[in-house]
Formats: C-alpha cells, sequence, structure tokens
C-alpha cells in the first residue's frame, strides 16, 4: 500500500492535498494517483492523500470536487467519463465551467486484437472481411457508452463498415471470449491484452495511439493504416474546481511535473502500461475541449444510451 486514503473534512484547512478517484482502487486512475501521490509527499513537504470515491460512473467522485472549497486543496483525477458524462445525463457540474485543468498525467494506448488463429492479419484485412459480410463480424470492449465503446463507433464511421459490437461488464470478460472463439474482435486498453499477444495467444491488429508503442514496434497505428490523426488512447489528468487561484494550480502542475519525470515513476507506470505525458494548463484545457466535442459528437450520430 503506496498512501493512506482516510479523509476527515478538516483535511482542507490543514493544507493536505486530497486526490479524488472517482472510481474504484485497484484500477489505472488508483494507481498512477498513489504513486504520484507518494513521490510528491516525499519530496515536496506536501501532504498528499488518496480518497476513492466511485459510483455512477465517475459522476460521485466528479461531483463532489466540483462542490469543493476552491484553494487546490482537492484534486480530481479525470478520465475520459468525465467529458463523456454530460452527453449521457443531467449533471450538476459542467466539465468546461465548473473545474479548471491543471495536467494531462498519462495515457493508456487501446488495441484492436483478434484471436492468434484468426485469418485477419491487419486493420484493412479486418475492414475488408466487414464489408464483405456486413454484420456478421463482432468488436467487443467493456460497455456500453464507455470510451472504448465511443472510440469503436467512431472508427465504425470513419471506416464505413457494419460489425456488430458486443458490450461486456468489464475488459476481461470481453478478452476471455476472444480466447474462447465466441466474438471476433477486442478493443481494450494496453495492460488488458499486452499479456496475451507477447505469449501468441492475441494478434494486434493496430493501436490507437498517434504513434507506435516501442513495446509493440510492429503494430501499426490506426492512424497509420489509413484513418489519419485516429486517436483514443484512455488518459487520465486532474481538475481542481473552478475559481482556484492560478497561483496553486501552479504549484500543483509544478509537483505533478517533477514526479512524472523521476525515472523510477515512469518505470512503475510504464509497467502497468501507463505512459507519462506530462502536458498542464492551456494545452491540456485545449485537449479536454477538443474531446467534448469529439466524443458528443460520436454520441449524438451513434445513439449512444447511458449504461
Amino acid at each position: 500500500m503506496l498512501l493512506a486514503a482516510i479523509v476527515s473534512p478538516s483535511n482542507a484547512q490543514t493544507g493536505t492535498v486530497k486526490i479524488v478517484v472517482p472510481s474504484a482502487a485497484g484500477g489505472g486512475a488508483d494507481i498512477l494517483s498513489r504513486l504520484l501521490a507518494d513521490q510528491i509527499s516525499r519530496t515536496q513537504g506536501a501532504t498528499m492523500i488518496v480518497e476513492n470515491r466511485p459510483g455512477a460512473g465517475n459522476t460521485i467522485g466528479t461531483e463532489a470536487v466540483s462542490r469543493a472549497a476552491p484553494d487546490g486543496n482537492t484534486v480530481l483525477i479525470s478520465t475520459p467519463e468525465f467529458v463523456i458524462n454530460p452527453h449521457l445525463r443531467k449533471l450538476s457540474y459542467d466539465p468546461l465551467t465548473s473545474f479548471e485543468s491543471v495536467c494531462y498525467l498519462a495515457r493508456s494506448p487501446q488495441i484492436l486484437v483478434v484471436n492468434s488463429n484468426s485469418s485477419y492479419r491487419t486493420l484493412d484485412d479486418f475492414f475488408k472481411a466487414a464489408r464483405e459480410k456486413p454484420g456478421t463480424l463482432t468488436i467487443a470492449s467493456a460497455g456500453p457508452a464507455s470510451s472504448p465503446h465511443i472510440a469503436i463507433e467512431t472508427l465504425r464511421r470513419e471506416a464505413n463498415v457494419n460489425i456488430t459490437y458486443v458490450p461486456y461488464p468489464g475488459s476481461a470478460p470481453a478478452v476471455n471470449a476472444l480466447l474462447g472463439g465466441h466474438i471476433t474482435s477486442v478493443l481494450a486498453s494496453y495492460p488488458n491484452v499486452v499479456g496475451q499477444v507477447k505469449s501468441g495467444q492475441l494478434r494486434a491488429l493496430a493501436a490507437t495511439s498517434l504513434s507506435r508503442l516501442q513495446q509493440f514496434p510492429d503494430v501499426p497505428t490506426v492512424a497509420e493504416s489509413g484513418f489519419k490523426d485516429f486517436e483514443a488512447d484512455l488518459w487520465f489528468g486532474t481538475a481542481v474546481p473552478a475559481k482556484t487561484p492560478q497561483q496553486a494550480i501552479a504549484k500543483l502542475s509544478g509537483w505533478f511535473r517533477a514526479a512524472l519525470q523521476v525515472p523510477e515513476i515512469r518505470s512503475k507506470l510504464e509497467a502497468q502500461g501507463l505512459f507519462p505525458v506530462g502536458t498542464c494548463g492551456t494545452q491540456f484545457d485545449a485537449f479536454i475541449r477538443k474531446q467534448y466535442e469529439q466524443f458528443g459528437r460520436t454520441i449524438r450520430e451513434a445513439n449512444i444510451k447511458p449504461r
């Protein structure tokens, strides 16, 4: 255990910085938060604690941070759900006006995989077969209305193919179904398929990152495969309540950037399939706004409904 996650209402008054993870313990956001909180606590003279507040598709923890005092002592870990949820349900907060962006911490590419005994060796092979046999091929992910599901819908539209989407309660069940030959393909994050790809059980057709992964140098990106600028990595950032002073935001940004530069931290994150980014300020804010628009467009066009 890297850091205790017990929080009292007085923490903000004592100067303790609370990182709120709006998802359950053990996931990528939780691992990332605890590694960075521990590093910052040890090197910056700050007291950083992590609190998991899962539920309602990440909205419970996110709403709690939106109502927190704008003093720099409460930080939200944001993920794609941060900008997906407002398009799917009525919320008490707006990701573009209720928060200030801090830093883009890390990304986790998604990989489109098929069974190793499949005849499809490239994304082009897969889509050609889908056009020849409309509706007969299947593609699964955790979902529905998850960021992988929305990435699938975006790609289906750009490729103009009819592939049947199959939602699973998580990536692990989807991968097991693929290994069992029950579905044609899966789009899952790197950590969920890296072992099976390296062992030869699954074949990777394409990665959703803009550049190839060092770990899979022979796997092309979706963008390289004919879909210019396509990118659908899972991402992890930080945000604070609106009206937080810029001085406090600058201090937090400095802490997070410094922690992400530590070789030991980078190594531990990459081992978990979390690749450090460290983009902060206006550049990350622009990224959030672009993601909000892109997700919203696909949700409307595909008529995606809440889980």
